[in-house]
């Protein structure tokens, strides 16, 4: 993730260059650019320095989405650069076969179960909420027209953790077999800590881009509870800027 946001911010400082011989402010017509808009994103999720006990249960169907209510203010010098900021929730929904959080425990450390000789969830999931506050600086090729532009961005969000819960669903024996067909909720913010911070990066075109985010502060968990454990978001932007 440091590398790419190190060559993303290295184009987007060349962009510069590039946005002096596509035109001057006074050339670029804005009135038709919306100053806000929804971004949109869906993700492939991870969790990055976990211990092997826990990183060799996660599936890869982990997944996450982000919705964010953005406000773009273009540059009076040059206005092929904006910043954004906005307001949104971000989710993830990290899933694991045969393994069980105890989130809800009241043992100092987090206990993560291997279920591979007991009864397990066919389908078990650990999930996070976070209200968001997204801050972007971004460069556009062509800021008049920005469903036809090559874009880039670099940026940063704060979260605030409004939920933690897991969720597994078709309770199976050791064997495999069914035995209760009901699904099994359980929320608590005990172990999480409340706050993080995330760098994010994000290159497309027109309104499609791909996109990455990866804790830069604290580990999703409490210090001491669990492993410093962080989450890398890779997926799909859909933005009109």
């Amino acid at each position: 993730m440091k590398k790419i946001s190190v060559l993303l911010l290295f184009i987007l400082c060349s962009g510069v260059t590039i946005a002096q011989k596509t035109g001057s402010k006074n050339s670029l017509d804005l009135s038709g650019r919306p100053s806000d808009h929804i971004l949109m994103q869906i993700s492939s999720d991870s969790w990055q320095n976990t211990p092997d006990s826990i990183s060799s249960k996660s599936k890869g169907s982990s997944r996450g989405g982000n919705i964010y209510f953005m406000l773009d203010k273009p540059f009076k010098s040059n206005p092929h650069f904006s910043v954004a900021f906005g307001l949104g929730v971000g989710t993830s929904h990290v899933f694991f076969d045969k393994l069980n959080a105890d989130i809800n425990g009241n043992t100092p450390i987090l206990k993560f179960n291997a279920l591979d000789t007991s009864n397990y969830f066919k389908k078990y999931k650990l999930s996070t909420s976070y209200v968001e506050i997204p801050v972007e600086l971004r460069f556009s090729l062509r800021p008049s027209k920005p469903n036809q532009s090559f874009k880039i961005a670099l940026g940063a969000k704060v979260g605030s953790l409004i939920n933690a819960h897991s969720k597994g669903k078709t309770l199976k024996d050791a064997t495999g077999n069914t035995i209760n067909d009901y699904t099994e909720k359980i929320s608590s913010k005990s172990y999480f800590n409340s706050r993080r911070i995330a760098a994010t990066a994000r290159v497309g075109y027109g309104i499609f881009s791909v996109f990455g985010s990866y804790n830069i502060s604290s580990s999703i968990f409490k210090d001491k509870v669990a492993a410093n454990t962080k989450l890398l978001q890779v997926g799909l932007t859909i933005s009109g800027l």
